[in-house]
């Protein structure tokens, strides 16, 4: 590589700062693996169920509620921007990177390593903007409300859980762990929400008296209780606003589904075109890019949905007020993302983006 200055090297002097898991020196066994897995993912289930500290309200309309899963964040806890740090400077570097603004050489150890620490750097910097943009869009109560010591407790817990992710998917990808951190968070999230959906021993009242929130305890409550069973198999399959077993079935059955067609395989035919006659194949996965494009659409959708609710500030406190609307270039930088996605793709980088993608 060539000794000019280089984008990549306006990240050295933050190198000592970021926090950094080392790769592993030696085999890792299969049982160290497992704990470490495990033990990640109980720190990331703690801080999932870790209520924020300093919050006024939470009880309004969640935007994000259908998007929380794919996520992998959970509402009102230190765990509430989930993955989409990670996901977000991803995107930014891979937009970066396939489009030659910086050069990267990932053959050169130095330039993975500062690829690394520049996604990482990047990173944080969406972890606190994602935060400011949570106090700023009332999403826990107006700024007045909550005061001003307590609004910057709230982005400092917000970015403290966001770096724990952040080193959390580094210790499972370098070797420790077992998979992409940020797969395995999500599938947690998901398990979590799944078993306390269906076994959740809270009751509800609903106007119909107290109901236990789990669709398979409030189906053998009902069982119990209710004199007309065939009343109560109905209740419990179809009952509105709580979770049921029609719902409980209905995921079983897309979990089923989604393992069938993961073995499906399409196989193209590989000739070399120095040696006559030889010829292989290779196998591609039908669900080869996995949950990717949701959890990229889920990403942009609500980057574009935080910046459309930061507040307008005033400029004046009196009759004459001048407003100035926040611009962020996080909406251009995810449709770049998207564009050099689609770029590489079509120039059949599939490897080059799965890579950079987890």
């Amino acid at each position: 590589m060539g000794g000019g200055f280089r984008v990549l090297h306006l990240v050295r002097p933050f190198l000592s700062f970021l926090p950094e898991v080392q790769s592993a020196d030696r085999k890792v066994p299969f049982r160290e693996k497992v704990i470490y897995t495990v033990i990640s993912l109980f720190i990331f289930l703690v801080c999932s169920q870790l209520p924020l500290y300093g919050i006024h309200s939470t009880t309004g309309a969640d935007p994000f509620y259908w998007m929380r899963v794919i996520l992998a964040s959970n509402r009102g806890t230190v765990m509430e921007l989930g993955i989409t740090p990670i996901v977000t400077s991803g995107l930014v570097m891979q937009l970066l990177a396939g489009s030659k603004i910086i050069e990267v050489d990932n053959s050169v150890r130095e330039d993975r390593a500062l690829l690394n620490g520049a996604q990482k750097l990047l990173g944080i910097l969406i972890a606190v903007g994602e935060a400011v943009a949570y106090v700023l869009s009332g999403m826990y109560g107006s700024v007045a409300q909550l005061g001003v010591g307590n609004a910057i407790l709230i982005i400092v817990q917000l970015c403290f859980a966001g770096i724990i992710v952040i080193c959390l998917d580094e210790l499972l990808q370098k070797g420790y762990g077992l998979g992409s951190g940020i797969s395995l968070f999500i599938a947690t999230n998901i398990c979590e929400s799944i078993i306390w959906k269906a076994f959740s021993p809270t009751t509800i009242n609903s106007g119909r008296g107290a109901e236990f929130e789990g669709a398979v305890i409030a189906l053998f409550h009902l069982l119990i209780t209710r004199t007309d069973k065939v009343r109560a198999l109905r209740e419990a399959f179809y009952r509105q606003n709580l979770p049921n077993v029609t719902n409980l079935l209905a995921t079983v059955l897309i979990f089923l589904i989604v393992i069938y067609f993961q073995g499906f395989r399409v196989v193209l035919p590989v000739r070399s075109k120095n040696a006559r006659g030889q010829q292989g194949s290779y196998p591609i996965k039908l669900f080869y890019t996995s949950n990717m494009p949701i959890i990229l659409q889920s990403a942009l959708v609500t980057n574009l949905y935080f910046i459309s609710q930061v507040p307008i500030f005033d400029l004046h406190k009196h009759e004459n007020v001048c407003n100035v609307n926040i611009i962020s270039t996080t909406n251009l930088i995810n449709v770049l993302c998207w564009i050099e996605i689609v770029n590489q793709l079509s120039k059949g980088h599939y490897r080059n983006v799965y890579h950079n993608l987890n």
